[in-house]
Order: structure tokens, then sequence, then C-alpha cells
């Protein structure tokens, strides 16, 4: 049986992070990762999406924006697969540079699926590792769907296997992954139909971001199904067709279930651990990522908690600190995370919505400003899309507890404020604050 100082399951963002930050302090690291290195982000999730996201926002300038400032170009030709090719050579790139990463940390690799056979030892390939410390980092997948016809859905991994860009789209489900690829897809050329069972989609968002979304995505083409639950998928000659619990019926080539992730931990022989998993199946942590197994901890999608990639690496990071280099009371705080939604336009927002500031507070104690306005980007087009900013503020010190915003370029201004708001930043700092003009992001220090 093979000794290590650390065992990390699952080489995803948490996982590298970190076994990388482990291995700088000068402990024996082992990591385990049955598929591709990167894990979710850089296969099959953020990296993949964002560079989808660049190409349709180009194709969106060209064809709708460009020629509002006298530039008539004409596009002769939108290549999918060279798309999907060039897309896929870069994530090759990704790989090489975390396995030289790993490498020049000294951290020892092996590919492979491992089962816990106690709380010290595992085994992968037939063969046993065993560490004081084991992380498990295993991530999350796709869920699908338990309607009749449900397998003959892709999911968002199935989208990115896709060669050929499908002429019309049914996307299933109200998140954030069904925002963005209905984004996508229609600014790509093809027709989304996108259904979702309450009156809006990204209902744990501000309402302010799900109204914009709803007004932008008809304005460009995007056929939106409120209330809308599907009962039934069926095969037809020219694609599929989906069968709602309200009778009506959506036809289209492909049909996308973006119904949110499960994590992965069914095959991971917890039960020979003390590893409590929650109804959902998710691990069970404490702020300092421990499970309830002495020596065994968890980050990233498998807790459930915020689904991002730098929150896995910043919890990974701030394990290994705490693990490897002295700093006992070291964590990560999942209090105000900044997060985008690259839909079209991008989403930024962090802090209480505007709702649960008022439930959780009391509407007396908060203060809500808001800007709408025209971006500089359309001043010269007849088309007009709109950016909102929301600021909520609570008490008389107009502490600021939550900030919102849709429009072009909210996915760059959200950095800098996130670390005001995070330092405490109250309306009178942004009021203090010069603006920078022209720009979107001024409006954040100029709400009155």
């Amino acid at each position: 049986m093979k000794e290590y100082d650390y065992i990390v399951i699952g080489g995803g963002s948490g996982g590298i992070a970190s076994a990388n930050r482990a291995g700088m302090h000068g402990a024996r690291v082992l990591l385990i990762e049955g598929n591709e290195i990167g894990g979710t982000c850089v296969n099959v999730g953020c990296v993949p999406k964002k560079v989808m996201w660049q190409a349709s926002s180009m194709l969106e300038m060209l064809e709708r924006d460009a020629a509002s400032y006298g530039i008539h170009a004409q596009l002769e030709k939108f290549d999918f697969h060279e798309l999907v090719t060039r897309r896929e050579k870069y994530i090759d790139f990704l790989h090489t540079a975390y396995n030289r990463g790993l490498d020049s940390n000294k951290v020892e690799r092996i590919k492979g699926y491992a089962t816990f056979v106690s709380d010290r030892v595992i085994t992968v390939n037939g063969e046993e590792f065993t560490a004081p410390h084991i992380l498990i980092a295993t991530g999350g997948h796709p869920s699908t769907m338990s309607i009749e016809g449900g397998e003959l859905a892709i999911d968002s991994n199935g989208f990115f296997a896709l060669q050929q860009l499908p002429k019309s789209v049914i996307v299933l489900g109200a998140g954030y992954i069904a925002a963005e690829l209905s984004g996508v897809i229609q600014s790509m050329g093809a027709q989304v139909e996108w259904a979702f069972r309450y009156g809006r989609p990204l209902r744990s968002f501000d309402q302010m971001l799900a109204e914009n979304v709803m007004e932008i995505y008809q304005d460009n083409g995007v056929q939106l199904h409120p209330y809308y639950v599907a009962k039934k998928i069926e095969k037809t000659a020219t694609g599929y067709t989906v069968t709602f619990e309200n009778d009506e019926t959506l036809s289209a080539e492909v049909v996308l279930f973006a119904g949110g992730r499960k994590p992965n931990t069914s095959q991971l022989g917890l039960e020979n651990t003390g590893v409590t998993l929650d109804e959902k199946g998710f691990v069970t942590v404490d702020k300092f990522q421990n499970t309830t197994a002495d020596g065994i901890y968890a980050v990233g999608d498998v807790i459930g908690k915020i689904d991002l990639t730098p929150v896995a690496i910043a919890a990974g990071r701030h394990l290994s600190e705490r693990l490897f280099n002295g700093q006992t009371e070291e964590y990560l705080d999942y209090d105000l995370i900044p997060t985008v939604i690259f839909t079209h336009p991008p989403i930024a927002t962090i802090g209480l919505t505007e709702d649960a500031a008022i439930k959780r507070y009391g509407s007396e104690e908060i203060k809500v400003y808001r800007s709408r306005f025209t971006p500089m980007y359309f001043a010269l087009s007849e088309y007009r899309q709109k950016c909102e900013l929301k600021l909520i503020c609570l008490g008389k010190e107009e502490k600021i507890i939550g900030l919102h915003g849709i429009g072009v370029g909210v996915d760059e201004m959200l950095q800098g404020f996130a670390v005001a708001i995070k330092m405490g930043a109250t309306k009178k700092d942004f009021d203090n604050t010069v603006a920078i003009h022209p720009t979107g992001s001024e409006e954040f220090v100029t709400m009155r």
C-alpha cells in the first residue's frame, strides 16, 4: 500500500488547486482523475461555454451592430465545426498547462476512479493508497429527465459534443445554464424555443435580471414559453416533439435539457466511511470543508453550496493552507460571492436580491437605487438594448448588501465593485468615487 500526505480525488478546478497548493508546501500529493484533467469547467463547462459565448457575441456584433458604425461587413460563412475544432485544441492546450503546473509541484497522478475502503484507504485500478488527509473534489454531472422519452434530450455535455449547429433547439430549464445556452444558440443563428416551469427563469436571482433577460431575448427572436412543463419527448422525421403538461407541443431538431446538476458521490464507496450525505446526495461539510469523517474533506460542486469554479479553487487553496502551512483557522467565506451569467447581454450579481433583503431585514431598512439606460455601444443604432443596474442598501448607513446588473460589459465591471462590497462599502463610498466617463460602470457611482 502506497502512502501519501494528501490524496485528492478529482482533477477538476478545486482538486487541482488544492493539490498544487499542498505540493507547494512540501506535501506528498496524489491526484486521481478518471477523465480529462480540468474537470467540468475546462472540458464541458465555463471554458468552452465562454468560447461559444464570445463567438456568438461576435456574430451579433457583425450582423446586428456593425452597420450602425458605418461598418458594412458581410459574413461569408460561420463554420460551427471549425469553431468546435479550435475550441477543443485550446482545451488540449489547457490540459498540458495543468499537467505542467502539477509537475512543478511534484503532484503524482493516476488516471482512474477511486473507491473508499475505509476513512484512510482508497483503491484505484486494483491498488490501495492511504493518507491522513483525503479530499473529495469529484464535482457533479448534468441531471437527466425522468419523463417519457427524456433520454432523447441532450444535456450541456451533449451541447458541447455537437459538431454542427442545429437549425432549431428546444431548451428546457430555467437556471443559468438554460439562460446562457439559449442566448448562445440563438445568437449563432438557430431558432430557440425556451420553455420553463414558472412565470420567469432565473428565479433565484434578482427579479429585475430575469425580467430584462426575457425582454431582450424576445427582442432577439427567442421564443419564450413560461409555465411549460415537459411531459413527453418523441422522435419525429425531422427531429423531436415535446409535449407539455398544458397539452401544447413544440418541435425542433434538438431538445436540450438544462435542469441542474447532481453530485458525483454514488460510486465513491462512501458507505465505507463516516462521511454523511444530505438528502440530495451532496457531501455535508462545515466551514473548514471538513466532512463528518475525520481527515476527509470536500470542496466544489460535490458539496452543493455555490457551484462556481473560482469558489472551488479558493476553497481548495484555503484548505491546503490550513492542512499544510500551519494556517489553522483558514477557511473560505462563502458570503458575498460575485457571479456572472453569460447571457446575451451578460448578468453580474453579488449579495442579496431585493426580495431576500426585504425578507431578512424588513422593507423599512432597505433602500433600492436603480438605473436604466442605453449603453453608448448602441448610441448610433436603431436597436436600443437597455442596461439596468441596481444597488440594495441597508439601514441609515446604507451599506451595500446587493449589486445587480444586466447589460453590455457588466461582466467586466463586477470584480472591482465586488472588492468594495466585500470590504463593507456604503452608498456614500460609491457617491464619493469620481465616475469614469463615458462608461456604463459610472452609473453605479452616480445613482440618486
